[in-house]
């Protein structure tokens, strides 16, 4: 349910702006909205933010992963100002590592001339006489004719060699360097020593983490406060000893009364009322416990409902519980993943009292899938004679993954009138998609008549009933084109127009055009407009088509999981025999390699599955579910209260 919101303004005196900033926040009801603004304190504190931002990066790429040695670095002081030591810590290993690359290049560079003084080189040539140092190729060495050429060594084709004069403009003399190799080597030690030793500092800063992510709460804080202050209207017309400043923000209607009391005591005067059309509130959604659990999935997803929207929560958590079953499809594959959530559950609780949302979800999503196999006989895709007798009596045959076994139900022939002699190739395939189609009408159907609720009492909400009805005629025409059920006539000359699909298709759509834009005026120039946009209500209408068979997914991609993990079984050889009469190290080798196939495979198609629930069980719940037929885009923010960070922690 998304919670219903009061625009506020609040009227504070300008003097006493801070202190009441100050009782605002303690009170943490109120969504003030944010404007761009600029000041010194606040360039600080951005610049403050990214300090600390920073420092925590070093001190995670530095901290120590054992329990011990993090413990054993908390035994050290603490720096009076932490970002500026771990930073400074930081550009000091930062230069110390630039003047290391640079002297090793440098060192590369010198090397084949040999450990030599390059200030007693340059002084002879300064006092002396000159010397230009080259390195020469053998071929370009031997077309010079130059007796003031003094050879020092030849090496892989190259001359080092010394002249007394420049060779040419074109030929460059090698650059001295200013140290020697032996400098160049010492001073690289010392900087691998130096490296080294910040690397030992940095590795026992692990303890200031703690105290880092509290200066960045309490920096968060005091940078939310002085954009709040600094955004604060100022009314103009009066001394400065009256004059007032303004707040504007959001607030949820049931703490509406709270807020009047805390202007009552604070003097501040408040006005309250409903926002206008062209606001956009922030969204507040308030769900019990058990549909709070699907929250980690939006949070994940980033998908905030507009204020104006729908707050799907409720039906996308029932109906992604049995996309994410059928997708899976597998009862051992839900029993896995039961199994390590109920272990990480436990393990959160014990350290902090409480089971996650998230962990929750997996948990409920679990269950699901061990139901949704176990009544298929899908267990690790192990042929069924081969199950315990237990897990045999758990199969619901209409959905029994062997196909010897699968039937149409009774009520099934009964309710679509099928003949008696009616058998699909593989029944309980044909009994999977037909509930995929069945699921798709009901969430698609589900979803016009929360239009249809939000639109009374207006006439438009006929257009609504005549789209669902269209729905409803799209789905037996689905029946009919894919899983050849036959529909019957409305009357006895079983004429093409009297079928089902056809009259509710084309009632739906006259509906809609009738109705669709009558939202007051001339009636017969609101159907005009109506039929204008002829060409996309007709492509609506195809795409409504396409919804519902785009649900046949649910059971395209289970049938895919269980085709990979029967061929990854028949890759190991279970149940294959043949072991008799070999020795025993080729029955242990032949076991090693089965049990290695059967791991690899089936967590490969366990996360093959998990990347296809988010694929095409998030996709049918936000897209043909809630954007196509609710209309929902999406657009919303979520409500954050000025408040203290630790108060929103609670």
């Amino acid at each position: 349910m998304i919670v219903k919101m009061k625009k506020v303004f609040l009227l504070v005196m300008d003097k006493d702006k801070t202190a009441s900033l100050e009782k605002l926040r303690e009170l943490g009801i109120v969504h003030i909205e944010k404007k761009e603004v600029s000041s010194g304190h606040l360039s600080a504190l951005l610049e403050r933010k990214s300090k600390l931002e920073v420092a925590g990066l070093v001190i995670g790429s530095f901290a120590p992963k054992d329990k011990k040695a993090a413990s054993a670095s908390a035994q050290n002081k603490i720096p009076a100002d932490i970002p500026e030591y771990i930073l400074g810590l930081s550009e000091k290993r930062k230069a110390a590592q630039e003047a290391l690359v640079a002297n090793t290049k440098e060192i590369v560079r010198i090397e084949k001339w040999g450990d030599f003084a390059p200030s007693e080189f340059k002084e002879i040539t300064e006092k002396a006489l000159p010397l230009y140092p080259y390195e020469l190729s053998e071929k370009k060495y031997n077309k010079l004719k130059n007796e003031r050429l003094i050879v020092l060594k030849k090496e892989k084709g190259t001359v080092f060699c010394v002249s007394l004069d420049r060779l040419s403009e074109e030929e460059s003399p090698f650059s001295l360097p200013e140290y020697s190799l032996s400098e160049l080597e010492r001073e690289n030690d010392v900087l691998r020593a130096e490296i080294l030793s910040v690397n030992n500092e940095l590795s026992q800063t692990a303890h200031l983490l703690a105290h880092l992510e509290s200066e960045k709460i309490k920096n968060e804080e005091e940078i939310e406060f002085e954009m709040t202050k600094s955004g604060m209207e100022k009314m103009e017309e009066a001394p400065d000893a009256l004059a007032v400043s303004l707040i504007t923000g959001f607030c949820p209607a049931p703490e509406v009364g709270l807020l009047k009391r805390a202007a009552a005591e604070n003097a501040w005067a408040l006005y309250a009322n409903d926002p206008r059309p062209s606001e956009n509130p922030p969204t507040l959604t308030k769900n019990n416990a058990f549909v709070r659990i699907i929250k980690p999935l939006f949070d994940f997803l980033g998908t905030v409902p507009g204020y104006k929207e729908y707050d799907i929560a409720p039906s996308f958590l029932i109906f992604f519980c049995l996309f994410f079953a059928m997708i899976f499809g597998d009862a051992a594959y839900g029993t896995i993943i039961f199994v390590i959530c109920s272990i990480i559950g436990l393990s959160i609780r014990k350290k902090t009292g409480k089971v996650p949302d998230a962990i929750k979800l997996f948990g409920l999503l679990a269950l699901c899938t061990i139901t949704w196999g176990a009544v298929n006989g899908s267990w690790f895709a192990i042929p069924q004679d081969n199950l315990p007798a237990f897990l045999r009596s758990l199969v619901i045959p209409a959905f029994n993954s062997d196909i010897k076994v699968g039937l149409v139900p009774d009520f099934i022939k009964t309710l679509f009138r099928l003949p008696d002699d009616f058998k699909p190739s593989n029944p309980s395939q044909w009994n999977i998609q037909l509930l995929c189609f069945t699921i798709a009408i009901i969430q698609l159907i589900y979803s016009h008549i929360k239009n249809i609720k939000k639109l009374i009492p207006s006439a438009v909400v006929i257009s609504q009933i005549g789209w669902l009805v269209m729905m409803i005629g799209l789905y037996f025409l689905v029946l009919q084109m894919l899983l050849k059920i036959p529909m019957p006539a409305l009357n006895k000359s079983g004429d093409m127009l009297s079928f089902i699909p056809v009259w509710f298709i084309g009632s739906g759509i006259f509906l809609y055009f009738i109705f669709a834009n009558q939202t007051g005026g001339n009636v017969l120039a609101n159907v005009g407009k109506s039929f204008a946009n002829f060409l996309p209500t007709f492509l609506n209408a195809v795409s409504s088509f396409a919804d519902i068979i785009s649900y046949i997914r649910l059971f395209a991609v289970g049938l895919a999981g269980s085709s990979i993990a029967q061929s990854f079984n028949a890759m190991s050889g279970i149940g294959a025999g043949g072991d008799a009469g070999q020795d025993i190290l080729a029955v242990i080798l032949k076991t090693f390699a089965a049990i290695l196939i059967l791991v690899f495979g089936h967590g490969l198609n366990m996360m093959m599955n998990a990347l296809s629930v988010i694929v095409h069980g998030v996709r049918l719940n936000l897209l043909e579910y809630a954007g196509n037929h609710l209309g929902m885009e999406w657009s919303g923010y979520s409500y954050k209260p000025f408040m203290a960070k630790q108060k929103g922690k609670k």
